[in-house]
C-alpha cells in the first residue's frame, strides 16, 4: 500500500559521530532509547517528506524511493511539501503519529525542522537527511547526498574551460563578463555549490579576467529563493538593464536548470539568441528534461546530471539497514556538520553535461532517445 504515490570539524566531533554509528551497527541502543527498533526486520511503513512537485527531479526522487522501498519490502507514505515550511512540518508530524518507521526527508528548509525531529527522536523513529542536509538538529542519523561542492566545481571549471582563460593572470589582455547565482538561502547545498564554484573562479574575478558587472559577487546577493526560475528571470532582467548597454554577457553561472531556464527567458527578451548576439554560456544542475533539449537545441550550455535513481537506491540501503540493526556504507564522516553534530553521509559523483556528451543519457536509460528529440 502506498498512502501517497508518488568545514571540517574538530578531530573530537568527528571522532564522536564515528563512535555513534559503530554503537548503532553494533545493534545497541542509541543516545539512551530504543532509537532504531530493528528487532521488527522487514515491513512497516516509510515516510518519504519530499519539498515539491514543481521540480520533475523531485517527483523522480520521491517515485524512486517509494518503488525501491517497496521492492525492499516495505510501505510507503510518500508526501510533497509544495515548498511550504508549514505543509512540510505538518506532513512528518502526521508520519510520526501514524508510528512511520523510518523518515527520509529532503527539507524545505533546512533550519526549520529542529522541533519536529526531536519528536521523531522521542518516538524512536531514525531519520535520514535526503540531498538537502538538515541543519541545527541532532536528531539526524545519516545523510544521502551527491558531493555539492563538486558540482559547483564542474559548472565553474566548465565556464573557464569554455571561455578558454587558461591560467589566471593579473593584467590580462582578454576579459569576459560573467554574472552569479546561487541557490535558495534556506538549502545548505547552496553553500556549498557556491564555495566549490568560486574555489575555480575566484582567481579569474581577482585578475580581472572574468568581470561581474552588477557587483554582486557574494552568496547573499546572488541566492535565488527556493530555486524558483520566475525570481531568477526578474533578477537576470534587472542585471541586464541597469549593468549591461553595449556590454554583453558571456556567462551566468547557474546552480540549477529551473533558474537557468528563468535566466535564458530573460537574456532572449534582452535581445540575446540570434546570430549577431548569442546565448551567453549558461550552466545548471539536474539535468532535466526540458534543459536537456535546450542544450540540444543550444540554449543553455551545460548542466549536471546527477543520477537520482542511484541516489534513491542508496537512501533505502541507508534505511534498510538501519532498520534491521546493521551499520549502513558512508563514504564521508567529518564534513557535513549540521551545526550540532557532523552527519555520517554517503556522497554520489556528478557528471558534466553538454551538447557533447547528451547521449550518456540514452545509455544510462535515464532518458530515452525519443525523449530528448
Amino acid at each position: 500500500m502506498r498512502t501517497t504515490r508518488m568545514s571540517r570539524v574538530t578531530a573530537a566531533a568527528a571522532l564522536a559521530a564515528l563512535l555513534a554509528v559503530s554503537v548503532t551497527a553494533c545493534g545497541q541502543e542509541a543516545r539512551g532509547g530504543s532509537r532504531y527498533k530493528p528487532a521488527g526486520g522487514k515491513g512497516g511503513v516509510i515516510g518519504l517528506a519530499m519539498p515539491t512537485k514543481a521540480s520533475e527531479r523531485w517527483i523522480a526522487d520521491g517515485e524512486n524511493m517509494a518503488e525501491q522501498f517497496e521492492k525492499a519490502g516495505y510501505e510507503t507514505d510518500l508526501q510533497y511539501g509544495d515548498d511550504k515550511v508549514e505543509n512540510q512540518i505538518a506532513q512528518i508530524e502526521n508520519m510520526i503519529t501514524k508510528g512511520r518507521r523510518l523518515l527520509v526527508v529532503a527539507a524545505i528548509d533546512g533550519s526549520a525542522l529542529t522541533e519536529v525531529l526531536r519528536r521523531a527522536e522521542d518516538a524512536g523513529i531514525p531519520v535520514i537527511s535526503y540531498d538537502r542536509l538538515i541543519m541545527g538538529s541532532e536528531h539526524v542519523d545519516y545523510y544521502a547526498s551527491f558531493d555539492n561542492e563538486r558540482v559547483g566545481e564542474l559548472e565553474a571549471r566548465y565556464i573557464v574551460d569554455k571561455l578558454k582563460l587558461g591560467k589566471p593572470a593579473k593584467g590580462a589582455s582578454a576579459s569576459y563578463n560573467i554574472e552569479l547565482f546561487a541557490g535558495s538561502p534556506d538549502d545548505n547545498n547552496t553553500t556549498y555549490f557556491w564555495n566549490g564554484a568560486m574555489k575555480v573562479l575566484k582567481p579569474y574575478l581577482d585578475s580581472g579576467q572574468l568581470v561581474v558587472r552588477s557587483k554582486q559577487t557574494r552568496m547573499n546577493q546572488a541566492t535565488t529563493l527556493r530555486w524558483d526560475g520566475g525570481t531568477a528571470q526578474k533578477r537576470m532582467d534587472d542585471l541586464i538593464s541597469k549593468n549591461y548597454g553595449e556590454e554583453r554577457v558571456d556567462a551566468v553561472l547557474s546552480p540549477y536548470d529551473g533558474i537557468s531556464i528563468g535566466i535564458i527567458s530573460a537574456l532572449k527578451s534582452a535581445g540575446y539568441g540570434s546570430k549577431a548576439r548569442p546565448l551567453p554560456i549558461v550552466t545548471g544542475q539536474d539535468a532535466e528534461l526540458a534543459s536537456v533539449k535546450s542544450i540540444i537545441r543550444g540554449e543553455q550550455t551545460q548542466t549536471v546530471f546527477k543520477d537520482t535513481r542511484k541516489l534513491a537506491a542508496q537512501a533505502v540501503k541507508m534505511g534498510d539497514a538501519v532498520l534491521n540493526g546493521r551499520k549502513p556504507e558512508v563514504n564521508n564522516t567529518t564534513d557535513y556538520h549540521n551545526g550540532k553534530k557532523a552527519v555520517p553521509a554517503f556522497l554520489l559523483d556528478p557528471v558534466s553535461i553538454d551538447k557533447a556528451n547528451t547521449e550518456l543519457l540514452v545509455r544510462e536509460g535515464y532518458f530515452t532517445a525519443g525523449q530528448l528529440r
